[in-house]
């Protein structure tokens, strides 16, 4: 496999080594935007679209969001598949024109949502009947500063809107899975806001609801929580569960483990590398194309800021 890496940062790696632990027989071309740039072991980098390797398996565009529209416009002219690094896009003005070209190129997207592939959620997925749910709580917060060691967190792409930052959509998975579990909601709102003293111009705290036929869904999120917790708690007709996405549990209303997963970050790159390179060879569309993830990142975008 040869594979093209636009914007080959910290989430980029955790991506190729999920790959190889799929294929150690591949080839990582790094299209850099600084000549010379630091030299990665194993990764050969490029500075044009005119040096593009040819024979090329697929696209991974993990740049800052607010350059996603461009690079997937230019990428997409390759007529191979896209793995598009979350958020897809930073502007819903952008939706119309970047779906007509992918689809006049007939691309394979996908958007990497991976949380998808956390043992956890697929658990959820397959054990729990939509129809026995209620309700449905989620929360993600934690302490921006402390992401990323030795890095100034105000210089980071989350803190920065002209980049694509903030909660709403740093931390979009929690409306992802959600989505993906329960579907498309009746109807939705939410707002946005900066209630924090951290020193970033984007929100720092997000909250949604989502309402369905015989149930409904609230998600909050924030990045200036100093301890981390990523839950989730489901009301369902006969039980409650409480799921913590951060010790891999499920537990019931009695206390009960219902099930427990061992903790393998880049085992949740690797299921999702894996399930992308299935699709690729089987010629099919992914679950999350850019279109789903569009509609995932509509209901992020749409609500008031206050």
């Amino acid at each position: 496999m040869r594979i093209l890496v636009i914007g080959y940062g910290s989430i980029a790696k955790k991506h190729i080594l999920g790959l190889g632990r799929i294929d150690t027989n591949f080839e990582i071309f790094a299209l850099r935007h600084t000549a010379p740039a630091d030299s990665i072991a194993g990764v050969q980098n490029i500075y044009s679209w005119e040096e593009l390797p040819k024979d090329l398996t697929f696209v991974l565009i993990s740049n800052p969001t607010s350059e996603h529209f461009n690079t997937i416009i230019k990428a997409s002219e390759l007529g191979i598949p896209l793995f598009i690094e979350k958020p897809p896009i930073s502007k819903l003005s952008d939706k119309q024109h970047v779906l007509a070209t992918v689809n006049k190129n007939k691309n394979i997207t996908y958007c990497a949502f991976s949380l998808r592939f956390h043992p956890v959620i697929q658990w959820l997925k397959n054990n729990i009947s939509v129809s026995d749910i209620i309700e449905l709580s989620a929360y993600c917060g934690s302490y921006l500063p402390d992401w990323r060691p030795n890095v100034d967190y105000r210089k980071m792409y989350s803190a920065i809107k002209e980049l694509g930052g903030g909660v709403h959509l740093d931390l979009i998975h929690e409306l992802d899975y959600v989505y993906w579990l329960l579907g498309e909601p009746i109807e939705y709102s939410g707002s946005v806001s900066q209630l924090s003293d951290l020193e970033i111009n984007v929100p720092d705290y997000a909250n949604y609801q989502l309402k369905y036929a015989h149930s409904i869904a609230t998600i909050q999120l924030n990045y200036y929580r100093k301890n981390p917790k990523r839950t989730i708690e489901i009301v369902l007709k006969n039980e409650e569960l409480f799921v913590d996405l951060i010790n891999n549990k499920v537990i019931d209303s009695n206390k009960n483990i219902l099930f427990e997963a061992e903790n393998d970050l880049i085992g949740l790159y690797e299921n999702q590398m894996r399930y992308f390179i299935s699709c690729i060879k089987e010629g099919k569309q992914p679950m999350n194309s850019l279109k789903e993830a569009i509609e995932t990142l509509e209901i992020a975008l749409n609500v008031k800021s206050v």
